[in-house]
């Protein structure tokens, strides 16, 4: 079981769900998990304590200062996260990462992100390249007009998550990503989950939950963690 925290960040406090593995987290992978739309909801903090379990210290920084919204609200969790001020949430990400360097004492992070968490992962990998070794986007979504990130500026090796039924985050969209990276030069695998739709490792969405896919992405992105930051 992790914790809820405080961290230093020039927005002032930042706050978020922390958890580490047995034995504390000096020496393990960081591994900042990054919120779907709804906030730092249960399904979070329970994917940060299954990260521990794997023996990460994951952080979940909450970017809705406390709020979530229940998961049968999408039009009150679009409105929550179309409010976000996107420099102050980048800023907050870049001191989550500070924080997880604190507490690990390596020099670089994994940062895996869901959802519009998935997004901003992209963004976080591009604002900081000197830190972020690995990022994991699962049908990700950026969809702040001033967001639109700078991939030329990533160091990451990229991993994303596609579902085949997924009307945000496309398999075309994901191809032109794919393409966009690749010419850049940058290092990324695209995996493509047949027959499944946007959410679908979200355990407490039954209607998009798919126990196969999110077993396979859950073991996927753990290897993938292990091979980049071990």
């Amino acid at each position: 079981m992790g914790q809820n925290v405080e961290f230093q960040s020039n927005e002032g406090i930042g706050r978020g769900y922390v958890a580490e593995p047995v034995g504390g987290s000096s020496g393990t992978i960081g591994v900042l998990v990054i919120q779907e739309w709804w906030g730092v909801v249960d399904q979070i903090t329970r994917t940060c304590d299954r990260f521990a379990a794997a023996g990460f210290t994951a952080l979940a920084p909450d970017l809705y200062g406390g709020r979530s919204v229940p998961l049968t609200e999408p039009d009150e969790a679009a409105k929550e996260m179309m409010a976000l001020r996107m420099p102050a949430a980048a800023q907050e990400l870049s001191s989550a990462v500070d924080e997880l360097l604190r507490l690990t004492g390596r020099d670089s992070v994994g940062v895996v992100g869901f959802c519009m968490g998935g997004g901003l992962a992209l963004v976080l990998a591009c604002e900081r390249p000197d830190a972020v070794a690995a990022v994991v986007p699962a049908y990700g979504v950026i969809p702040w007009p001033d967001a639109r990130p700078d991939y030329s500026t990533m160091s990451a090796v990229v991993m994303a998550h596609v579902a085949e039924l997924d009307g945000s985050f496309s398999p075309e969209a994901a191809r032109a990503l794919e393409e966009e990276l690749t010419a850049l030069g940058k290092r990324s695998t695209f995996h493509l989950y047949p027959g499944v739709d946007h959410a679908f490792f979200n355990e407490d969405r039954p209607e998009a939950y798919e126990a196969a896919a999110a077993e396979l992405l859950w073991e996927r992105t753990v290897a993938f963690l292990l091979e980049q930051l071990a």
